[in-house]
């Protein structure tokens, strides 16, 4: 599990590792313990972690495709998608989960984040709008990306700025201002956010509104995101624990995407979900300042032995923030 999940080495390479070793172990025996394990000991504390998740007031969410070759009823080629939901800036400590759907279908964000009443960090896919009783958070740092693909790749010095370059510019202007904000209260961020934020995005709006690019061109494509997104884009000013971006649900994302790169697919469907319960006890591990090896051997040694059937409770016990945990664990 560690080599694959921190390290991203594939299965079939440590199996060559092994027979170096003179060991002869497959593949399809590995993949069948991270399997039986997950199910047997880790999916349980990872289920408890998301009962937590759902007690919180912020959670980013992200998702990215992945590829199962044996799924019922669809193609090898055909996209499945790996979803992110982890804790936001709120001074606790952070909760990672992955969560394994066969599709992009909002219905999956729907039913994992069911009485979640909180805010919603997300990019701009509209799916996220059938979460209910939430208020949702737009992203800048997308927002800001659209911009910056649409400035023309060559310039004639002296030129003065394009359309593209001055929605780059604002944008630039919000992120140094959160820049400056780093490290003081959530209190005196909202209070600063309302003073030194707000006339910036009133100008931006207003800026906006006067732009008239070509249909189909890449301003065109930015102008029209900022537009569609523009009821959620200002959403982060009625909390100082909000964030201007969803950067924490990608940078949470990436450990998954690096490792997609060696490992390529799953094979099944159960070894995809058993990856999401070994990925979200990775990451929120590394995100509570644990080492991962120790904290996975820890579980793997403790929840054989624990009733948590009749007892929940005891999967407190076992969270990476426990003391005992962090006593054993810390890295």
């Amino acid at each position: 599990m560690y080599q694959k999940y921190v390290n991203s080495v594939p299965l079939y390479r440590q199996e060559k590792e092994w027979e170096q070793l003179g060991i002869s172990l497959s593949r399809a025996t590995m993949a069948n313990w991270i399997i039986r394990c997950a199910k047997d000991y880790l999916i349980p504390v990872t289920q408890h972690l998301r009962k937590l998740l759902l007690k919180r007031d912020i959670v980013h969410c992200d998702e990215t495709p992945v590829q199962v070759l044996k799924e019922d009823g669809k193609k090898p080629q055909t996209k499945s998608y790996m979803w992110l939901y982890r804790t936001g800036n709120d001074d606790r400590a952070p909760i990672i989960l992955y969560d394994y759907q066969p599709s992009r279908n909002a219905e999956h964000a729907v039913t994992f984040l069911k009485d979640f009443k909180g805010c919603v960090h997300s990019d701009g896919y509209q799916g996220y709008n059938k979460l209910k009783d939430i208020t949702r958070c737009g992203c800048w740092a997308h927002l800001r990306r659209k911009f910056v693909e649409a400035i023309p790749a060559k310039k004639s010095e002296g030129a003065p700025l394009t359309a593209a370059e001055i929605g780059r510019d604002y944008c630039n202007q919000l992120f140094k201002i959160e820049e400056s904000l780093k490290g003081v209260s959530a209190e005196s961020r909202y209070l600063q956010r309302q003073e030194l934020e707000k006339p910036v995005l009133e100008a931006f709006w207003c800026w906006l509104e006067k732009v008239q690019p070509l249909r189909g061109s890449a301003l065109g494509k930015a102008v029209t995101y900022a537009q569609n997104q523009k009821p959620y884009m200002e959403n982060y000013l009625l909390d100082g624990r909000l964030s201007i971006s969803n950067n924490a649900a990608e940078n949470a994302i990436r450990p998954f995407t690096v490792g997609r790169k060696n490992w390529l697919f799953s094979d099944t469907p159960k070894g995809a979900k058993a990856s999401a319960a070994v990925y979200s006890l990775v990451e929120t591990a590394k995100a509570n300042g644990l080492n991962v090896y120790t904290y996975l051997e820890y579980l793997l040694m403790y929840m054989p032995d624990s009733d948590w059937q009749n007892y929940p409770d005891v999967l407190d016990a076992l969270m990476p923030w426990a003391q005992a945990v962090q006593e054993e664990c810390k890295q």
